[in-house]
């Protein structure tokens, strides 16, 4: 066991717990205990709607057809990270660092206002900082979001398929993979990109986009709560990271949000993940 605060680490959408397999092995080397863990529908728990095995793509099927994980819910989601969080608090000093990427910034708020008690610090990484009564999907709304080259690579409607986000990472059509490794991964490289790739799942349970965010002064707002901004991100753009940051710090929800500014693109846990090593070990104090 270790006298140091433990970090549990939420992945973004699409991706599962390989991700942080880098940042996991940095971080022990400082002797940080972490705990990467896949969400309900991700990651080793997904499954593929039948139209995505089977090429060439009939990309109308695909588009039209049921998610096989349209059922998941956010609050499994929550349930699953609060076990995590509970499960971390053993392996080191009982303080428990929460990191969210991306789509896994809407679970770690949602577990702030559950267990406000449990933890030490909120960490968004580059990830969706959403105020009390917004959506994930709304905020994506907002004018910040329209330079984002990820966002336009979603398939189909989410009505019809019942996915918060729709991608065919395994595309034929080299133009569609190469905007979405540009936006994803533009500073990685590109024989990493290919491993990272066959990794992806395609679909995100609607539910996660749709949840309101209910969050409080009391809870929430009691936890130091820090920003990892990335500077040329071409998922969240920086705009819309600004965005997202005021919105929240100006929303009456306590405290202000401490902003780390980052070079680099959207996912620093493969492109420069000592750089980000550094940063949640400053964080931790």
């Amino acid at each position: 066991m270790s006298n140091k605060s433990a970090f549990v680490l939420v992945h973004g959408g699409l991706h599962g717990a390989w991700t942080w397999t880098d940042l996991t092995s940095l971080l022990a080397e400082v002797g940080f205990p972490s705990l990467a863990f896949d969400l309900p529908g991700a990651g080793s728990l997904t499954q593929f709607p039948r139209s995505f095995l089977k090429r060439p793509l009939d990309i109308e099927a695909f588009a039209k057809e049921v998610s096989p994980i349209s059922g998941v819910t956010q609050d499994e989601r929550t349930d699953a990270a609060v076990t995590a969080v509970n499960q971390a608090a053993n392996l080191g000093n009982g303080k428990v660092i929460l990191v969210g990427h991306s789509w896994g910034g809407l679970t770690i708020s949602h577990v702030a206002e559950a267990i406000p008690e449990k933890l030490q610090s909120l960490v968004y990484l580059t990830a969706l900082l959403i105020p009390n009564g917004l959506s994930g999907g709304e905020i994506f709304e907002h004018p910040s979001f329209d330079n984002s080259e990820v966002l336009p690579l979603f398939i189909g409607d989410s009505g019809e398929h019942g996915a918060a986000m729709r991608m065919d990472p395994r595309s034929e059509d080299p133009e569609y993979i190469r905007k979405l490794k540009d936006g994803f991964y533009h500073d990685v490289p590109q024989e990493r990109v290919a491993a990272i790739a066959n990794l992806l799942h395609c679909d995100e349970p609607a539910d996660t986009a749709t949840a309101l965010i209910e969050i409080t002064a009391e809870k929430f707002g009691s936890i130091e709560r820090h920003y990892i901004r990335m500077a040329d991100d071409r998922v969240l753009p920086p705009e819309a990271q600004d965005y997202m940051i005021e919105r929240i710090d100006t929303s009456g929800i306590g405290g202000t949000t401490k902003v780390h500014n980052l070079s680099g693109g959207h996912s620093p846990m493969f492109a420069n993940p000592r750089t980000l090593r550094d940063v949640l070990v400053k964080i931790a104090g």
